[in-house]
């Protein structure tokens, strides 16, 4: 797939638009971004239900403003490291929608919305992790550091469809 496709997957709404603006997110020192067109909410840290029988990165639900949420745990469907005592801190969430269900993404850290040139977009390199390259639709290289995007249908999908 081609960075040009892959990034007309992240926001199909306005195909003409020079630049497409991302919540950028913090995960274990990692940057990620959502396009901010599927961001529902952002909350502190959040009371979460265990759910039985869940799959290991559902942590639980919670409930927002009468609705069930499905509290997924970024550390764990990335494959990245879990906290400890020393890297601790408050937990964040990303409220995010995906066929009609309310999830709630259980990060480190909330940072800025940025607006991005459409054409500074890169398709996946080889070098990406396998698990990251099946839930990123591409790339930005920022002046310090690369943001990966997270594509929010790929995340949820295996998520909805163990």
């Amino acid at each position: 797939m081609s960075a040009q496709s892959a990034y007309d997957d992240v926001d199909a709404i306005d195909n003409n638009a020079l630049n497409k603006d991302f919540l950028t997110m913090t995960i274990a020192d990692q940057l990620f971004g959502i396009p901010v067109l599927q961001v529902q909410d952002v909350l502190r840290e959040q009371r979460v239900t265990k759910v039985p029988l869940a799959p290991p990165e559902v942590s639980g639900s919670l409930n927002l403003r009468g609705r069930v949420v499905t509290a997924i745990n970024m550390r764990k469907r990335l494959g990245l490291p879990e906290r400890t005592k020393e890297n601790g801190g408050k937990d964040m969430s990303v409220v995010v929608e995906h066929d009609n269900e309310l999830f709630s993404l259980t990060i480190d850290k909330v940072g800025d919305v940025l607006s991005l040139p459409r054409d500074n977009f890169e398709s996946n390199p080889a070098t990406l992790d396998p698990l990251w390259m099946s839930v990123s639709s591409g790339i930005y290289r920022l002046e310090n550091r690369l943001m990966v995007v997270l594509d929010v249908p790929k995340l949820l999908g295996a998520v909805q469809d163990p």
